[in-house]
C-alpha cells in the first residue's frame, strides 16, 4: 500500500531559476511521510512514529523542475525496510497527466524512533512494526553513492550560524535545515570558484540533480558558528560532485554528497561545462589547501 498526499506549491518555494528549490523538496516529504503515518494511525502507534523519530539518512534524487501552479502536486510515500531500531521509507513526487505520469524527485529516508527526554534510540514495538508492514514496497532507488575521502580547503570552508527558528520541538536543529546549511556553504565555495575564471567568462547555469545527507549528532542551538567544509570529488563532462561535512570542532555531525549537474537554461536539459570551468572544478579535486 501507498500513502497519496497532496502538497501545496507554495509561491515562496521558488529560485532563481524559477523552480521549487532542492531544499523545500525535502520539506515536502516532512509533511509527506507526517501525515502517512498520522492518518492510517490506528492508535497511538503510527503517531509515535510520526512526532518520535530522527532522520539518520536522506537520499534524494532530482529527475525534473517543478514550477509553480495553484494545483498541488502528489507525494506517494511508503516503506521499503523494517529493522529493529530503524526503517527506511520512499517517495516520488509527481503528477499524472494525459501522457501519464511525470515525476520529478525520488527519494528515500532512514529513521529510527527516538526517546528525546532521554537523548537515545529506541526499538520498534510489535505495534509499530505492524502499522509499518502494510506500507511494505520496492526500493525506488538503486545502491548509495559512497562517500570519498575527507579534504579540507581554506576557500571551502564556511562558518554556519544556526537560527533560533531552524530548531524544531526537540530542541535540534530539524532536518530539512541540513540541507539549507549545505546548500548556502555551497554556493558560497562555487562563488569562490568562479572568482577564479578567467575575466570575460560567462557564468555557468547549473541544478541539483542528487543529495544524500547522514546525519550524525544532532546540531542544537548556539551562538558560536558551526564549521562546514565542502569540496569537489569529482568531475564529468556536465556534472560534478561536492561533499561536504560540518563539524564542531573534531566533531562530526554531518555528511554530504551533492552532484551538480551544469544545463542549458534554453532547452533546460543538461549541457556540458565550458572548457575553463571544467578545468577549474578539476584544479579543485586535486587541491590539498
Amino acid at each position: 500500500m501507498r500513502h497519496v498526499y497532496e502538497c501545496p506549491v507554495r509561491w515562496a518555494d521558488l529560485d532563481l531559476l524559477g523552480h521549487v528549490n532542492n531544499v523545500t523538496y525535502v520539506d515536502y516529504l516532512q509533511e509527506a511521510r507526517i501525515d502517512m503515518l498520522l492518518t492510517h494511525a490506528p492508535d497511538t502507534r503510527a503517531i509515535d512514529l510520526a512526532e518520535g523519530v530522527v532522520v539518520v539518512r536522506h537520499e534524494v534524487r532530482y529527475l525534473a523542475p517543478l514550477t509553480f501552479r495553484m494545483a498541488p502536486v502528489r507525494i506517494e510515500s511508503w516503506v521499503t525496510e523494517i529493522r529493529a531500531a530503524s526503517f527506511t521509507m520512499a517517495y516520488e513526487v509527481y503528477d499524472e497527466t494525459e501522457d501519464g505520469r511525470v515525476v520529478y524527485l525520488r527519494a528515500k529516508t532512514v529513521l529510527t524512533p527516538y526517546v528525546f527526554a532521554e537523548e537515545r534510540p529506541r526499538r520498534i514495538t510489535p505495534g509499530e512494526k505492524e502499522t509499518l508492514t502494510s506500507f511494505l514496497g520496492e526500493d525506488p532507488l538503486p545502491e548509495r553513492s559512497r562517500p570519498g575521502p575527507v579534504r579540507h580547503l581554506e576557500q571551502g570552508h564556511y562558518p554556519i550560524r544556526v537560527r533560533f527558528s531552524d530548531v524544531d520541538l526537540y530542541a535540534h536543529v530539524n532536518n530539512v535545515k541540513y540541507f539549507e546549511y549545505f546548500q548556502e556553504a555551497r554556493i558560497v565555495y562555487m562563488s569562490r570558484l568562479w572568482g577564479e575564471a578567467p575575466g570575460g567568462a560567462r557564468e555557468v547555469p547549473m541544478v541539483t540533480a542528487q543529495m544524500d545527507v547522514d546525519y550524525r549528532i544532532p546540531i542544537v542551538f548556539r551562538t558560536e558558528p558551526y564549521d562546514v567544509h565542502s569540496w569537489v570529488a569529482e568531475v564529468g563532462t556536465s556534472s560534478f560532485v561536492i561533499e561536504s561535512e560540518i563539524r564542531d570542532g573534531e566533531t562530526l555531525l554531518s555528511r554530504a554528497r551533492v552532484v551538480m549537474v551544469t544545463f542549458d537554461p534554453g532547452t533546460q536539459r543538461a549541457a556540458p561545462a565550458p572548457d575553463h570551468y571544467r578545468e577549474l572544478l578539476q584544479r579543485e579535486v586535486t587541491r590539498t589547501s
